[in-house]
């Protein structure tokens, strides 16, 4: 077990914090004002070899792991949750192609994105649905060896900027997820268009729009899954983002954390500077814990995926107590700042609005806690036997001797056996068991043997 970073590691991550700290932070609040996306400042990161981190070396990428990504992911959202959002969304929208089988569409889509600054999105979700990915209607007909595709997806981040999406469409709606689709959408081509940026209450500056379908047809060199695929194919792409998603609230966290030490160190109250007052003290020790614990999982699910390890569950974890926490430390750290922190002078209040989308996109907090809970109430293999088998033998005799008036609360004086109720947890030591529990009255056939001497 090793919790240390490589050099190359620790260099890109200084390179992604200059950058944010350069490039991002000056910027984010004014564009966050007017809703814009700063679109130069992603082609900016482009051109720093900050985006497209995990495409592979045979297509001329620099093949990073999830660890790589988070690392960078966290400095950015650090600096603006929503521009983390714009520049990470090419990971997102790669991510399908690149655990496709379509290996020439790989191949030509990879090195068009890294020799030429481009965005390709992900879609799944519509307006009618959102986490039940299998109740997606928007539709793919075959026609002949190319697909036909109509209908809408919506709340899609860059779509209105972006070359190409990764998009899933449903081949028979009525079969929910065995008839989902995976298919690479060019939008310079006909039948396809988006609608105007959705207003938000936070990322502002991160572009989100409609895309419409109208007879978009796919040939076949752009399909990415065939039927009753492609939700494997989806499920996988978030079993392998939503690590990144919680990179992102590590960052705003910290950041949030930051400003609030900053703040109680520096304003005084009643005589005193905030940060002597015990009650601060307990909550920036919680905030720290907090953020400390959101990358320690962010980190460990990366390790899962860039280990060949299913990082399902892991990945789940992690964006549910980061997502979580994001929006704890985003509330406390604005509670220090009282009603300068409500104010728009100060960062703290966006990322309080910013925190808040974390826990509903790429699967809801209520999602993860489906997956986790099916997990540990299915596949989750206990230690510990189950309650009405657990032993429960005698004290050695010897001990016995030192202790006064034993014969009065032990009656296991010399027991072989011990026997468990079943029902009440009552146990009686004796060869065998009693006709009846002393306690809950039942028959002696609801006794299991729990301990032998022989």
């Amino acid at each position: 077990m090793d919790f240390s970073l490589t050099e190359e590691q620790k260099q890109l991550r200084l390179k992604a914090r200059e950058f944010a700290l350069k490039h991002i932070l000056p910027v984010v609040h004014k564009y966050d004002d007017i809703g814009i996306t700063p679109i130069h400042i992603i082609e900016e990161a482009w051109k720093a070899g900050l985006m497209n981190l995990n495409i592979p070396k045979k297509y001329g990428g620099n093949e990073y792991g999830l660890l790589e990504s988070a690392l960078v992911v966290e400095e950015f959202a650090a600096a603006g949750p929503g521009m983390a959002t714009s520049i990470f969304a090419n990971g997102l929208g790669e991510e399908p192609l690149l655990m496709s089988k379509n290996e020439a569409l790989k191949e030509e889509i990879c090195k068009d994105l890294l020799q030429n600054f481009g965005l390709i999105s992900f879609a799944t979700s519509e307006a009618v649905m959102g986490s039940d990915v299998g109740g997606m209607i928007c539709k793919a007909d075959k026609d002949g060896d190319e697909w036909i595709l109509n209908g809408k997806k919506y709340w899609i981040t860059n779509a209105g900027l972006a070359k190409y999406i990764s998009l899933f469409a449903n081949a028979d709606p009525k079969s929910r997820h065995k008839g989902i689709c995976g298919f690479l959408i060019r939008t310079d081509q006909d039948g396809v268009e988006t609608g105007r940026h959705i207003e938000k209450m936070g990322h502002r500056l991160s572009n989100t729009t409609v895309v419409n379908l109208k007879d978009y047809r796919v040939p076949p060199g752009d399909v990415l899954a065939e039927p009753g695929k492609g939700f494997v194919l989806a499920m996988q792409t978030f079993s392998r983002t939503r690590p990144i998603i919680g990179a992102m609230a590590t960052g705003l966290a910290r950041s949030a954390l930051e400003w609030a030490i900053h703040y109680v160190k520096k304003r005084k109250a009643f005589g005193q500077k905030l940060a002597d007052f015990q009650v601060l003290q307990f909550k920036i020790a919680e905030m720290f814990q907090k953020v400390e614990t959101s990358r320690l999982m962010t980190w460990r699910s990366c390790w899962d995926a860039d280990n060949g390890r299913d990082p399902l569950l892991w990945a789940s974890m992690t964006k549910f107590y980061a997502t979580e926490m994001a929006l704890e430390v985003a509330n406390d750290a604005l509670q220090c700042y009282g009603g300068y922190g409500y104010t728009k002078m100060m960062p703290i209040e966006k990322l309080f609005r910013d925190a808040k989308l974390y826990q509903i996109y790429e699967g809801t907090t209520q999602i993860q806690k489906l997956i986790i809970s099916r997990h540990a109430l299915g596949a989750y293999e206990p230690v510990m036997p189950p309650i009405e088998d657990v032993p429960y033998a005698p004290v050695d005799e010897d001990w016995k001797q030192k202790t006064e008036y034993w014969d009065d609360i032990d009656n296991s004086k010399g027991a072989k056996k011990a026997w468990r109720c079943r029902i009440c947890g009552h146990i009686h030591y004796g060869d065998e068991p009693p006709e009846e529990c002393p306690v809950c009255k039942y028959p002696k056939g609801v006794f299991n043997e729990v301990w032998s001497r022989v």
